[in-house]
């Protein structure tokens, strides 16, 4: 993924965490909003964002790697209440 194009194309197609496809036309219009002619770094910012998104969203161990940190949250909550 090397456009804009290319990152508007992996949400069409479903990569991306949920809501990222509508997210990033709001993120990138705030982002060229603030943005100079002579600096993009806030457009830069938002287009590394969501690239790293969708390859989270491509990487086999993602879910995986949620659910064992949603049943770690839970097990620290369960110890600090029973404290």
């Amino acid at each position: 993924m090397r456009t804009i194009g290319d990152i508007r194309a992996a949400l069409r197609s479903g990569h991306g965490l949920p809501g990222d496809r509508e997210s990033f036309e709001a993120d990138m219009q705030r982002a060229l909003e603030a943005s100079s002619e002579t600096d993009l770094e806030a457009v830069a910012a938002v287009i590394v964002d969501y690239r790293g998104r969708i390859r989270l969203y491509q990487d086999r161990d993602f879910d995986t790697a949620v659910q064992e940190g949603i049943e770690l949250a839970v097990r620290l909550k369960q110890e600090d209440w029973r404290q």
